[in-house]
């Protein structure tokens, strides 16, 4: 038997730090593998995550929903074939859409009985769900309706106030989810993953609803409101009144590259958002970096920025610098050498030419 969870969350959510935590304090001794899907020209957390003795496949694909639907299934096939691990962790890519993964799953699992789709999860920075949902809803709502839990991220550093609102917004668009508030240094890893599995009724009746979803779409080729509040979302706009959603038909274009019907019937993420990634051998003074970080976490100069995270030497000569960037947050800190600087940036409407200069590489 192949336990498989998929922790999901928007980008930037604290995933990666999660299932870090997980590995570090309640998966120790099983055989795990983790499969990361990546929106993006460049793997930053590869390198890390390898580091904690866990096998990685890496698909770095342009459509987000083909790789999921597509490439995902095949990769998750040949990870049970070449490895019969214990447990498969799924990271699906910050932007994917937790029903699509769900979807892809039980394809597989269909073919596969000893496959059990144990937990379905979405992390969200308590700080963020309210300007997430109102400008990427599209994206952002399917991870919070489809969850059978809701991990909250970072809710140490918002106040009550804000964590109840976040919460009742989550909550309206699940009511049935268990919502983690407890900030994660005060839980063990067992905790969460208990805290993750808890819902065996609630993980079964939502597989049902999807599984529901997809067949009668299968079947009728249009869009379905799968009882959630999809009515919002179709009048979200970006800050730079950019909408976010549109109806594609069934004309939508990645059914000639995946053979899949989507049936969403709206964005796959590559037509929402842009991955700007540069490699670069350009040493960095931490002013430098502390300046550019500065004006892309707080300004729109760039687009709407998601998230950035890089690695690049700093001017010392024996220094590398980290960093880790959302939204009016950024951290920058000493970490190991890699082959070359590496930048990646994710958002919508990215302007790549002030982003080369924001760097200095142009």
């Amino acid at each position: 038997m192949t336990k498989i969870d998929i922790i999901s969350g928007f980008l930037g959510a604290g995933k990666t730090t999660l299932i870090k935590k997980l590995l570090d304090e309640s998966l120790k001794g099983e055989k795990i593998v983790l499969i990361e899907n990546e929106f993006g020209e460049i793997g930053i957390d590869g390198g890390f995550l390898k580091d904690a003795g866990v096998e990685i496949t890496e698909m770095n694909s342009g459509c987000i929903c083909c790789s999921l639907v597509g490439d995902f299934g095949a990769a998750l096939k040949q990870v049970l074939a070449d490895y019969a691990p214990a447990r498969i962790v799924i990271e699906p890519s910050g932007v994917g859409k937790l029903s699509d993964v769900i979807a892809a799953v039980e394809r597989v699992q269909a073919e596969a009985p000893d496959l059990h789709l144990n937990s379905f999860v979405t992390v969200v920075d308590a700080g963020k769900a309210k300007v997430y949902m109102k400008n990427f809803g599209e994206f952002f709502n399917d991870q919070v309706e489809n969850a059978c839990a809701i991990l909250l991220s970072r809710t140490q550093k918002i106040d009550q106030k804000k964590l109840d609102a976040s919460v009742a917004l989550l909550r309206e668009k699940n009511p049935k989810a268990a919502i983690l508030t407890t900030p994660w240094n005060q839980l063990t890893g067992a905790q969460i993953l208990s805290a993750m599995e808890g819902g065996h009724d609630l993980a079964h009746e939502l597989m049902e609803e999807i599984e529901n979803e997809h067949h009668d779409h299968e079947h009728h080729h249009h869009d379905h409101e799968h009882g959630h509040h999809h009515e919002d979302e179709h009048h979200h706009d970006h800050d730079h009144g950019h909408e976010t959603h549109h109806d594609h038909g069934e004309d939508c274009h990645c059914d000639a590259c995946c053979g899949h019907d989507h049936h969403h019937h709206d964005h796959a993420a590559d037509e929402v958002f842009i991955s700007w990634g540069r490699e670069t051998p350009r040493k960095y003074s931490r002013e430098e970096l502390q300046e550019a970080l500065s004006s892309l976490a707080m300004t729109k100069d760039y687009g709407y920025v998601l998230r950035a995270k890089g690695m690049v030497p700093c001017e010392d000569e024996t220094t590398w610098l980290h960093f880790d960037l959302t939204p009016e947050e950024f951290e920058i800190r000493e970490g190991s050498a890699d082959y070359t600087g590496r930048l990646c940036v994710i958002g919508s409407e990215l302007k790549e030419e002030q982003l080369e200069k924001l760097f200095l590489l142009a």
